[in-house]
């Protein structure tokens, strides 16, 4: 009988790509679950905590995000397990469903769980109570059962999108069945990540608080299949590179800072057709930036936007106000698989031009109440199909920010007033726009303000509610 002792599950969060990792240990020994590209996290947490890692668990390959598993097992020498029927290039132990793999005290159970992909695992955790008998404690679901939802079965193309729902409900009702209801719930998706369907604000879960409010566990499978299929949208264009690069086993991503570049280079490389991004918050952009720098805010989605956005393979250059928030940046980009920067640049953004500043206005949902009485001007909704058919500003023109780049050509004449849902959105398009030479303002606002205002709302919401 092993050794009684406590069990801890830590969650390691990246809130920017809305994904979760996680340790757990007894106190001796550790195990890790979908671990991100930066490893040094990780290294760092079993450090502080004084654990050996002996394993790391894959629960799929992942579409959005590099996995840091094969360079954090090879770092450590932790054994690497991978579904056995994942054609990956790298060794690994192969699992397959129900192998039960012993971790110092702790017993991990291989489930398999498709309907995320194919060969998805969700895998649970047990450790032997007081009386020696091994009892289910957590269950690590990956982009299986999510908090009040599930991960989106569209990723692998829409060949296989119906027939992954429905092992997706199939899989959620085998952990409901297989697992006591106080089992924990440990996601990988679901605080913000476009692999999952919907989204909760639950920030804890159980198998008995799924089992009583989970869609996928309250609803009978046809009704669940068609509001989950009814609910999804675009997902980032990266993704399609990810499932690739996770496959071929991604080594440890370099770190250092590129080399600095002066305001003559950062001149010549927005000329040539590079992206040299702006990593300052949208409002100290708007007020004086580089002319045709871009702004993706290193405080919001940042590496979501960026990756989605830019051509994959386009040269980037970054902006920063220190070389901390360019080396944040960089760690985001890594995660996704942006591993090369041509250059960076530090301090105001009078040292990195060698003209005038560009500048463009801000405003608010009453501002632009306030100047449709006087003069016509173009509203530009940068949220996606589905916000913008729920509800939206009459007479506004409809272009997602994931399209924007490939349909400026689009936007129709005119001053722009461009908003989105909270205006981080926003200023990535005002910034594109405005790199374009277009007169842009960006509503720096939150939409729910747009009715309160006076502006007329139409969609689909609206007219539900009236």
């Amino acid at each position: 009988m092993n050794q009684l002792r406590t069990v801890s599950v830590v969650p390691v969060e990246t809130p920017s790509l809305g994904d979760r990792s996680y340790l757990a240990h007894d106190g001796e020994v550790a195990f890790v679950v979908d671990p991100q590209r930066d490893i040094d996290r990780i290294t760092s947490l079993l450090d502080e905590l004084g654990v050996r890692l002996t394993h790391v668990f894959e629960t799929h390959i992942h579409n959005d995000y590099v996995t840091g598993g094969l360079a954090l097992a090879e770092a450590t020498g932790a054994t690497y397990v991978v579904n056995a029927d994942d054609p990956v290039s790298f060794e690994r132990h192969g699992v397959r469903d129900g192998e039960v793999i012993e971790v110092g005290s702790m017993q991990v159970t291989a489930l398999a769980t498709p309907g995320h992909t194919f060969t998805h695992l969700s895998y649970a955790l047990a450790h032997d109570d007081a009386s020696g008998t091994p009892v289910h404690v957590a269950v690590f679901t990956g982009g299986s059962l999510l908090y009040g939802a599930t991960g989106r079965p569209d990723l692998l193309g829409p060949d296989h999108t119906d027939t992954l729902v429905h092992h997706q409900h199939a899989s959620a009702h085998r952990l409901a069945e297989l697992l006591p209801d106080a089992t924990e719930v440990f996601p990988t998706h679901g605080f913000g990540s476009f692999c999952s369907a919907s989204q909760s604000d639950a920030t804890s879960s159980t198998i008995g608080q799924e089992r009583r409010s989970n869609p996928v566990l309250t609803q009978d499978e046809e009704t669940y299949v068609a509001e989950l299929l009814a609910g999804l949208s675009a997902w980032p264009a990266y993704y399609a590179h990810m499932a690739p690069a996770n496959l071929s086993g991604p080594e440890a991503p370099s770190l250092d800072l590129p080399a600095e570049a002066d305001a003559a280079e950062l001149r010549r490389r927005i000329e040539a057709g590079e992206w040299v991004v702006d990593l300052r918050h949208r409002t100290a952009f708007a007020a004086g930036h580089a002319h045709g720098s871009l702004n993706f805010g290193i405080e919001g989605q940042f590496a979501t936007y960026l990756g989605w956005l830019m051509e994959w393979g386009t040269p980037l250059t970054l902006l920063g106000e220190s070389a901390e928030q360019v080396a944040e940046a960089q760690r985001e980009l890594v995660r996704i698989g942006i591993d090369r920067l041509e250059a960076h640049a530090t301090g105001r953004p009078e040292q990195w031009t060698d003209g005038p500043l560009a500048s463009f206005e801000t405003a608010s949902f009453a501002d632009l109440a306030q100047v449709r009485h006087h003069r016509e001007v173009v509203v530009l909704d940068v949220r996606r199909a589905d916000e913008f058919g729920a509800a939206h500003v009459e007479g506004a023109v409809n272009v997602p920010l994931h399209a924007l780049t490939h349909s400026l050509g689009d936007v129709p004449a005119g001053e722009v007033w461009v908003h989105c849902a909270a205006g981080y959105r926003a200023s990535i398009a005002a910034s594109l726009l405005a790199a374009g030479g277009r007169h842009v303002v960006a509503v720096d606002d939150a939409f729910d303000n747009a009715g309160a205002v006076g502006l007329p709302l139409v969609g689909d919401d609206v007219r539900a509610s009236a």
